[in-house]
This record gives C-alpha cells, sequence and structure tokens, in this order.
C-alpha cells in the first residue's frame, strides 16, 4: 500500500471514531433506580394499604353472599316458590354488585389504577427528565435493561431517519397527517433521503405500555 492509500484509509479510520464517539449510546437500569427511591418505596406501601383495605371490601361482600346461600338451601324446603325466587333474586343482585365493586377497585381505570397513576406518575416523570438531563447533547439514545425488552427510554429526534425512509418509499412526510403525499414523479420532493427536523428537538420513548416491566409494571412515558 502506498503512502497515499494510507493515509486516506488513516484519515478514514479518524473521521470514523470521531462520528462513533459523537453519537454515543448508554444505558441505564429503572429496576436498580426505583429501588434506591424513598418516595417510590412509601407509594407502593400506600398502593398496598389501599389494596389490601379494597380487597377485604370486596372479600367481605362475598363473605355475606356465601352466608345468604348456605342459609338459602338450608331452608329451601321450607319456602314457596315465590319465597325461593325472592331470595335468589337478592342474592343475584348482591353477587352482581360485589362484582362490579371488584370492577370498580381492580379493574381497567379503576380505583387501584388511579391511585397508582397519582402516586407513581411523579416519580416516572422525574426519572424520564433526570435521563435526558443526562443524556444532553452526549448521546443519541438511552436504554433501559431494569424493563422486559431493554426499551428505548430517550432518542433523539435528531436522528430520527422516519421522514427519509417514507420518501424513499415515494411518500411525502406529513407531521399531523394532512400534508402526507405520494412523490412518485415529483423530483423536486425528493432530497436524496436526507431529512432534517424542523428543529432538533428531543423525544421520550417508551415501549408499549401493555407490556410487564420487571421492576415496575406500570412504568409509562412522561406525558
Amino acid at each position: 500500500m502506498n503512502r497515499y492509500l494510507l493515509r486516506t484509509a488513516l484519515m478514514a479510520l479518524l473521521l470514523t471514531g470521531v462520528a462513533v464517539h459523537a453519537q454515543r449510546i448508554a444505558f441505564v437500569d429503572t429496576k436498580y433506580i426505583l429501588e434506591q427511591m424513598p418516595d417510590y418505596a412509601a407509594a407502593q406501601q400506600e398502593l398496598d394499604r389501599n389494596s389490601k383495605k379494597w380487597q377485604d371490601e370486596i372479600d367481605d361482600r362475598w363473605g355475606q353472599i356465601k352466608r345468604l346461600r348456605e342459609a338459602f338451601n338450608a331452608e329451601a324446603i321450607l319456602l314457596t316458590e315465590e319465597m325461593k325466587k325472592s331470595r335468589q333474586a337478592e342474592i343475584d343482585k348482591k353477587e352482581q354488585e360485589a362484582r362490579d365493586l371488584q370492577q370498580k377497585r381492580f379493574g381497567v381505570g379503576g380505583d387501584l389504577f388511579k391511585k397508582r397513576q397519582e402516586l407513581i406518575q411523579p416519580i416516572q416523570d422525574r426519572i424520564f427528565d433526570a435521563v435526558k438531563e443526562v443524556a444532553g447533547t452526549s448521546y443519541v439514545a438511552i436504554f433501559d435493561i431494569g424493563g422486559a425488552g431493554n426499551n428505548v427510554l430517550y432518542a433523539s429526534e435528531k436522528y430520527d431517519k422516519s421522514d427519509s425512509v417514507l420518501r424513499k418509499l415515494g411518500i411525502r412526510p406529513g407531521k399531523d397527517g394532512n400534508d402526507a403525499g405520494n412523490l412518485r414523479g415529483n423530483d423536486d420532493e425528493n432530497d436524496g433521503g436526507e431529512v432534517k427536523p424542523d428543529k432538533e428537538s428531543d423525544r421520550m420513548t417508551t415501549p408499549n405500555r401493555g407490556g410487564t416491566d420487571r421492576a415496575n409494571p406500570d412504568m409509562k412515558p412522561k406525558q
């Protein structure tokens, strides 16, 4: 290899090293972070207290229903058909009330869900804000190794190439969906696939929250 080619190769390696250094990635462990936060431990204790109180309330309802049904079965031979229907209707009503109460307390969007949002969301917001501050301008992305799938907590929008892919597919990117359209045949719209965002803002990202997080099943992105 002559001196010119050697110099070119070294320069290419140097530039590659600079680019890699400038576009660093990092990871955090949200499970570890949450375990170290006194506020999170206190919030979990309050959630546990409310959960136990509501479960005891529901168990008490079902205990009453069990006693009513046992009494009904024991006395059924002495009751008229009309009395049987009335007693059975009363038991059925109480069973439905117990199911409704269970749904109200523990169902989707129920009291426990709302309480968890009230107590845990502010803690999650603080974590996401801290991750963003740590990332600053030094990191392209930060992953969470404390979750189920090494999820991306932070990603710099500067490196989002979604619009570039759309342009390669011949589609005009439209942030609100109103300006989207087919670019085939419109050479003036095709800039070679390099798209620069209107502003180099950063964004927080997280996986589908229907998934389960090992540390905190309710870990959600900052709204």
